[in-house]
């Protein structure tokens, strides 16, 4: 990633095709669970929204992009919310794939309640459903992050506990 220009400020176009990609991971998975009603559709839907404002709360504040246009669109959004927080707190966060658990299951509630409904009442249009939610929840968000967001963010130059997680491997083979 080293020589990739950072933005100040990121093009719209990357910010839509991203939030494109995550308001459909969260559609599909939606409409997964409104096989068991509702309720359930509604739940994983509120859920969805708990934890897009967990981000805000506890990394937003703290970023680079605050106030600023982010490659996912949260910098705008976040004062609207929230107070500025402190940029050297962002640095120092420690992330582990423990604390990012909450974010998997925006992908996982879905797959698994695609499988029971699977076993209750097999249809390829669940089945159908429940690849596509794979492939865009891990490839699709591996692409948008490694190709068009990452890749030139900023506060991966100063620092994001994230990007030294999610390289750990790639660092290690590139020795």
């Amino acid at each position: 990633m080293k020589g990739a220009k950072s933005y100040k400020n990121f093009p719209i176009w990357i910010v839509l095709l991203s939030n494109i990609l995550a308001i459909s991971i969260y559609v599909i998975g939606a409409y997964i669970l409104a096989g068991f009603g509702v309720l359930f559709s509604a739940l994983y839907l509120l859920y969805c929204l708990l934890m897009e404002i967990m981000v805000l709360r506890r990394s937003c504040v703290d970023c680079y992009y605050y106030g600023k246009v982010c490659g996912l669109g949260k910098g705008k959004l976040c004062p609207l919310l929230f107070k500025k927080g402190k940029p050297e707190r962002f640095v120092k966060k420690e992330v582990s794939l423990f604390s990012v658990l909450p974010d998997f299951m925006v992908f996982i509630f879905p797959i698994v309640g695609g499988i029971i409904l699977s076993i209750r009442n097999f249809t390829w249009l669940l089945v159908a459903l429940m690849i596509i939610l794979a492939v865009l929840s891990l490839g699709g968000n591996a692409v948008i992050r490694g190709s068009f967001v990452c890749k030139y963010c900023k506060q991966r130059e100063i620092g994001c506990p994230a990007e030294k997680l999610f390289s750990k491997g790639k660092t290690r083979n590139r020795r």
